[in-house]
């Protein structure tokens, strides 16, 4: 990302859900903002419907693993069948490990295939222990240029990002920040 343009890049981590992505959607559509959704292969094949807004809506889909599974606690290539296996829906170049944790050989194999995408903003707006006003003022604290900043479409994280999404991307359009898709 160039450091020196005003740009961040939204994406969304553990979807999709039909209680919330459609949400976020109709957000994004209303600020005109085309983000990145990292998405969970068993949520693509539960909802199919819902993967299938997201597509045509225009936005870029990136592989989260068929099980939303941490690298570190499964051998490499139970990894690797796992990646795999989400990818034969979504057919895409990119790639989010969950929790951003993955072994070295993983991460080696994955680079084979996929543009491994991670980030610099947590929001935490899945967190039990964040308020809603806080997930907004991490966004407030740590947006600079590049920043990609990832929320989560799931339903622990409804509440506070229901709140933080819009006021995070009014502050951000105030600050002069454009929003690029990855």
């Amino acid at each position: 990302m160039d450091p020196d343009e005003k740009a961040v890049y939204l994406t969304f981590d553990d979807g999709p859900v039909p209680e919330i992505t459609p949400w976020v959607l109709d957000v994004l559509d209303r600020h005109e903002i085309k983000a990145t959704f990292f998405m969970v292969g068993d949520n693509v094949g539960k909802y199919p419907e819902t993967f299938r807004m997201v597509v045509e809506r225009g936005h870029r889909i990136g592989n989260h693993t068929f099980n939303h599974i941490r690298g570190f606690e499964f051998p490499t290539g139970d990894y690797l069948a796992n990646t795999d296996k989400a990818n034969e829906t979504m057919n895409t170049d990119l790639f989010r490990p969950p929790h951003g944790h993955m072994r070295r050989a993983q991460y080696h194999l994955l680079r084979k295939y996929y543009k491994i995408i991670m980030w610099d903003l947590v929001t935490r707006d899945y967190s039990k222990r964040v308020s809603r006003e806080q997930v907004f003022e991490i966004v407030k604290k740590y947006a600079r240029n590049g920043s990609i900043i990832t929320f989560h479409d799931s339903l622990k994280a409804e509440k506070n990002m229901k709140y933080a999404l819009p006021r995070s991307i009014g502050w951000l359009k105030e600050q002069g920040y454009a929003f690029k898709l990855l």
